[in-house]
């Protein structure tokens, strides 16, 4: 498959780690993570994990806190709580930051994982920046889903596993040539503004979902196989609020799949609604509108002719099978391209005067 190349500002930073038993320039990194049998030695403080590294940050940084992540998989779950922490790989596809957790699975407490509490990594905090590594979570989904007995989503436990989510506390997030590796529900970008350039994110079921803005730049969206259904997946699952105009839009992305991935059988999106309680009990909030907009992207031929489809909720009468329809959402594409690109029946084909509304500046107002 096709991987975008690596910039030439990456390969400096990976350039600056010198031969074992020379010091690393001390102006470099504020941080570097570490392993025992590494023999090299850094003028920055060295940490044996993430989270501890993170916890040397300032409190209340003003500039970058940069964190060298060397070569190897760091195996924990992290919270960044601190704003301007920047990870910065040494090897885009060696430097992994990764933790196994699914929805479904049991956690050290006793209980279910459950969605929300699965991600590798969780930002909390503004100006978060992460270039040249990946994140992933290590559940093998296809092989829980292919298995007798296995996880299935419709079960009320699932093979749900997210790699990164940008929760409460996250904004100006920006990515730049990461990995994003998961199955079902990868990335889920669902507080402030993030940025995402030269990125791969693969996944199967609504593996982008939530209701923050994000603007995907050069990014590879990359499908991945479900035998145990006819559909292989849908790749975002926006829950936008209504107030907000923008919810993710994707700009000259290449929409590809792995071996395996039937013809037409994976979905642009579908609206998530989340249920809210009110007076009158818990059901699907209608504040909730999801929004998602393809433009001048690249598309093979795994996307469904349809483009969007439906997606159910809790209606207000308790039906947990209420359908929220595209139409109803707001999604979109423009000027689409390759063998999977036609005809997109549902969601709005946009003009260029409407596409033009659609712009990084817009999108991530006030910041990019």
């Amino acid at each position: 498959m096709r991987r975008f190349s690596i910039s030439r500002r990456a390969l400096l930073a990976g350039a600056a780690l010198l031969a074992p038993g020379v010091a690393l320039a001390a102006a470099s990194y504020d941080a570097v993570l570490k392993r025992p049998d590494d023999p090299r030695r850094f003028a920055a403080p060295t940490y044996p994990s993430l989270s501890a590294a993170i916890a040397a940050a300032p409190a209340d940084g003003t500039r970058p806190f940069r964190i060298l992540v060397t070569r190897g998989v760091w195996d924990e779950q992290v919270v960044v709580d601190k704003p301007f922490v920047h990870l910065i790989g040494e090897d885009r596809h060696a430097s992994v930051i990764s933790h196994l957790a699914a929805s479904g699975l049991t956690a050290p407490d006793g209980k279910r994982w459950g969605t929300f509490r699965t991600p590798t990594l969780f930002v909390r905090a503004s100006d978060f920046a992460a270039r040249n590594l990946t994140i992933q979570n290590a559940f093998d989904g296809l092989a829980e889903m292919t298995k007798a007995g296995g996880l299935h989503s419709h079960d009320g436990a699932g093979p749900q596993a997210v790699a990164l989510m940008l929760d409460k506390g996250s904004d100006r997030a920006r990515f730049t040539e990461v990995d994003l590796l998961s199955y079902q529900d990868t990335l889920f970008p669902d507080a402030g503004r993030s940025l995402f350039e030269r990125c791969l994110i693969a996944g199967s079921y609504d593996f982008i979902f939530g209701a923050g803005r994000a603007w995907f730049e050069q990014c590879e969206i990359r499908s991945r196989p479900r035998p145990v259904d006819p559909v292989d997946g849908y790749i975002v699952a926006p829950s936008t609020p209504i107030e907000q105009p923008y919810g993710f839009v994707f700009h000259r992305c290449r929409l590809t799949a792995d071996k395996g991935v039937k013809p037409g059988s994976v979905y642009l999106g579908r609206p998530w609604r989340p249920s809210s309680v009110f007076p009158d009990g818990r059901y699907g909030d209608p504040r909730f509108v999801g929004a998602a907009t393809f433009l001048d992207c690249w598309m093979d031929r795994h996307i469904a002719p349809e483009g969007w489809t439906e997606m159910w909720y809790t209606g207000k009468d308790g039906n947990p099978r209420t359908m929220l329809q595209p139409e109803s959402a707001r999604f979109s594409q423009f000027r689409a391209q390759g063998p999977g690109a036609g005809p997109l029946r549902r969601g709005k084909w946009l003009t260029p005067a409407e596409a033009k509304g659609f712009n990084r500046g817009n999108v991530l107002a006030g910041w990019s």
